[in-house]
């Protein structure tokens, strides 16, 4: 088994469309960044990577590179779980925390789920997505933009055991 940490954060920006896991939230500030700024997906492309010690987003998907410029962030995550898949693992799960004051993230978490378990190749009961304020601390606590953290486990491909069969060996 390998388990991979991701991080990502960006400040709001009134000129973009909020985009969280693939999904539109209406009537709220997008967040700047040189994609579109999902920065749900970018946690979890991180956690993914790592985990498999394939450096990180920035290596795969430079903000330098025009690329990249305004892509959707889920493009760029299905290339993330092929990495995953050419180094022999399989996702498991993927438990996520998006930390901002506003939009109430509970809203919108199963569509975002909906999206993603699709790209991660796993049930939707394999997906955390979770929303916490920062209690008005902060620049994500004054509302400026959010934070997303993500941590993943993954199996080796050919392995048929659960984690409850590992836990009775």
């Amino acid at each position: 088994m390998r388990v991979g940490f991701g991080y990502d954060s960006h400040p709001f920006d009134d000129t973009r469309p909020l985009i969280l896991g693939g999904v539109t939230i209406p009537n709220h500030p997008g967040l700047s960044g040189h994609s579109d700024g999902d920065a749900l997906v970018h946690a979890i492309i991180d956690s993914l990577l790592g985990a498999v010690s394939e450096g990180d987003i920035g290596q795969h998907f430079p903000p330098d590179n025009p690329e990249w410029k305004d892509v959707d962030s889920i493009d760029m995550l299905m290339q993330a779980v092929a990495i995953i898949e050419a180094n022999n693992y399989r996702i498991s799960n993927v438990d996520t925390t998006i930390i901002c004051e506003k939009p109430k993230i509970s809203e919108y978490s199963n569509s975002m789920k909906l999206v993603l378990t699709k790209i991660l190749r796993i049930p939707l009961d394999a997906l955390s997505i979770k929303g916490k304020t920062n209690e008005g601390m902060g620049w994500i606590g004054l509302g400026h933009g959010l934070a997303v953290h993500a941590v993943a486990l993954l199996t080796p491909s050919g392995d048929t055991e659960t984690i409850d069969n590992l836990k009775t060996t």
